[in-house]
C-alpha cells in the first residue's frame, strides 16, 4: 500500500513543501509514499511548488479504513481527515504544541521538536541522506523555512532554523532576501479570493474554556490591501463559524515588514479576548499589536477570553 503523507487543513508552505520532502525521503529508501494535501494550497506556496518544478499534490478529502499515512506539521485531529482515527498511522513529524486525541493502531515514529519549521526536522532526521537532496527538494526546504519564520522575523525562529536555510541558499546561489521578497509577494496578493476564503485560508481550530475559535493569520507586506475588506470579512465571519462548527472567528492581519498584527473585533466577545489575551486597549473595530507575528508562539498559547 502506498504511504500518504500530509499535513493541515488550509495548506501553507510548510503543509505543502514538507510532504514532498518526506515523498522524496521515503522513496529513495524504497518505501512507496505520496505527498497529498487536505485542501487547496495558498498563493505563497503554490508559487513555491511551481517555483521548484513541482506539481500540486493531490487533494484528498478523507482517509480510508487502514490507509497508510505519515502526518507532518500538525498532530491535531481538528485540522485532519474526519476519518483519521480509523488509518494506519505511521509517523508524526511535527513543531507545534501536542494536542492530543489521535489514536494508532500500535506505536509509531513520532517526532515533534520545539523548532520553527516542519522541513528542518526533516533535515535533521535524514542524517547523511541529507547530503543527496536534490536542488528541488532543497528548494522546499529553504521555501518551508522563510515561510514559517517570516525571513527569520517570526520569534520562532532558531538558531537551528537559520543556519540550514543559508546553507540551502549558499546551495543553491539564492540571495535569501531577494527570495524571501519573492514568497512573500505571492502571499500577499489575496485579491482572488472571496471573504470566506481568505478566513479559512491559513487558520486553525483552538478552544479556550469551552468556546470554540477558528484562528486566522494572514502574513503579508501589503496588510492595506486586506483591511480594506475589513468591514466584509466581520460580515463573513458569522458564517464560516456556523459553517465549521466554531463559536467566532478571530482574525490576525500580520504585517510581515513591520513586524506586527492587527486583529478585527467585530464583537464583545472579540474585544474581550483581545482585552485578556493580550492586554490590548480596544476603542474601535480593530487594535494593532506590536512585535506579535507567531500564531504559534504569541497568539494561541496567550488566548484567553
Amino acid at each position: 500500500m502506498t504511504t500518504l503523507i500530509f499535513g493541515h487543513k488550509s495548506p501553507d508552505t510548510d503543509s505543502t513543501g514538507s510532504p514532498l520532502i518526506w515523498e522524496w525521503f521515503l522513496n529513495d529508501a524504497g518505501v512507496d509514499a505520496k505527498a497529498v494535501l487536505l485542501g487547496t494550497p495558498n498563493t505563497e506556496a503554490a508559487f513555491v511548488i511551481d517555483r521548484w518544478g513541482f506539481a500540486q499534490p493531490d487533494i484528498i478529502a478523507d482517509v480510508d479504513a487502514g490507509q497508510a499515512c505519515v502526518i507532518v506539521d500538525t498532530n491535531n485531529p481538528a485540522e485532519l481527515p474526519a476519518s483519521i482515527n480509523d488509518a494506519d498511522i505511521r509517523g508524526i513529524i511535527d513543531h507545534h504544541l501536542l494536542v492530543g486525541g489521535i489514536k494508532t493502531k500500535g506505536p509509531i515514529d513520532i517526532t515533534i521538536r520545539p523548532l520553527a519549521c516542519t522541513a528542518t526536522i526533516m533535515h535533521q532526521l535524514m542524517g547523511d541522506k541529507a547530503a543527496t537532496m536534490p536542488e528541488g527538494i532543497k528548494g522546499l526546504m529553504l521555501s518551508c523555512i522563510l515561510s514559517d519564520t517570516l525571513h527569520f522575523r517570526s520569534p520562532t525562529t532558531t538558531p537551528t532554523d537559520r543556519a540550514l536555510a543559508e546553507q540551502l541558499a549558499t546551495d543553491l546561489n539564492v540571495d535569501i532576501a531577494a527570495y524571501a521578497d519573492e514568497m512573500f509577494a505571492a502571499k500577499s496578493d489575496v485579491s482572488a479570493f472571496s471573504d470566506a476564503e481568505l478566513l479559512r485560508m491559513d487558520s486553525k481550530e483552538y478552544e479556550v474554556d469551552g468556546t470554540k475559535f477558528r484562528v486566522s493569520v494572514l502574513e503579508t507586506t501589503s496588510p492595506k490591501a486586506v483591511l480594506d475588506r475589513k468591514d466584509a470579512l466581520m460580515a463573513a465571519m458569522p458564517a464560516v463559524a456556523e459553517e465549521d462548527g466554531v463559536d467566532q472567528v478571530l482574525l490576525f492581519v500580520v504585517d510581515i515588514l513591520n513586524e506586527e498584527a492587527t486583529m478585527l473585533l467585530p464583537n464583545d466577545l472579540t474585544r474581550d479576548v483581545a482585552r485578556a489575551s493580550f492586554d490590548a486597549k480596544p476603542e474601535g473595530d480593530t487594535v494593532v499589536l506590536p512585535g506579535v507575528m507567531s500564531r504559534k508562539k504569541q497568539i494561541i498559547p496567550n488566548l484567553k477570553k
